[in-house]
């Protein structure tokens, strides 16, 4: 009898410090419960739904080629009026409108631009001082003697820094010179930025004739290193009637605002250095 008493006894003790237990942990819940409500009240974090709005338009490949660390970093500064609505420039003019709209705001329509590398010394056609062994990257080999392999100083090293950056698969060295694929290029810049020798250039899309050199040299020191390089000729100058074509440092080049893709300087090219690229 005595031993059921005190079993009955020692229940009634746990079960009544299970619901003590239980009701110190509520009134526990409750009160930070309350100190949260409060909290978020007194610092209001509301979210801030034109940033949400902004990230769904951007195209999302956090390229960096904005200068922000993603595009989540680039839509809190468009949101917070810090960065311009068309400041990624992988988005096309529709893109950066409605961006605008979204903020309020009003942006000019871009011409749609591609990037090129001004440069057609091939391994065929450019000549190499010395074989390399080193790292394959176009920065690192800057810095043997003579600023890379190539005889040409202005040429293309062909390493890939470039295709390295690209972060939509537009650029690929092909028989040792780097070449854009316009179907994949975004027009984002990287590369052009990337590139030790200053070869890669943003230019209208609708662009069709290219310079492929950027040598400043005389034309037969140009002759010496590469077939396929700038001799300084003029005789594009004189073929264009649009006045398109600018001559500085033995070198021609297209003033793509004046260009109107007739054709006639590749026309009379004679080492074919102006060429036609898109049709």
């Amino acid at each position: 009898m005595n031993n059921y008493l005190l079993s009955i006894t020692f229940l009634a003790i746990n079960w009544s410090n299970v619901i003590i237990a239980t009701l110190v942990v509520a009134a526990i819940g409750l009160i930070i419960g309350i100190m949260l409500g409060i909290a978020a009240l007194k610092l209001d974090f509301a979210v801030d739904t034109r940033e949400l709005e902004v990230r769904e338009l951007l195209p999302g490949v956090n390229c960096g080629a904005c200068g922000y660390a993603g595009c989540d970093a680039l839509a809190k500064a468009i949101a917070q009026e810090e960065a311009p609505s068309d400041a990624c420039p992988v988005a096309n003019s529709a893109t950066h409108k409605l961006i605008a709209d979204l903020m309020g705001q009003v942006v000019e329509e871009r011409e749609p631009q591609l990037a090129y590398v001004n440069c057609a010394g091939t391994c065929e056609k450019a000549k190499d001082k010395y074989e390399y062994h080193g790292l394959l990257d176009c920065k690192a080999a800057m810095l043997v003697p003579g600023e890379g392999h190539k005889s040409c100083s202005f040429g293309c090293l062909g390493f890939g820094s470039c295709v390295n950056v690209c972060a939509f698969d537009a650029i690929h060295i092909i028989d040792g010179i780097a070449l854009v694929d316009e179907e994949k290029c975004t027009a984002c810049g990287m590369c052009v930025a990337e590139c030790p020798k200053d070869l890669i250039e943003l230019v209208p899309k609708r662009s069709e004739y290219f310079v492929t050199c950027i040598s400043t040299a005389k034309g037969k020191d140009v002759r010496t290193v590469c077939s396929a390089g700038c001799i300084g000729c003029r005789l594009c100058v004189k073929a264009c009637e649009y006045d398109a074509i600018d001559f500085n440092n033995n070198l021609a080049k297209i003033d793509y605002d004046k260009c109107v893709n007739c054709g006639e300087c590749a026309k009379v090219c004679p080492v074919k250095v102006i060429k036609i690229v898109t049709a």
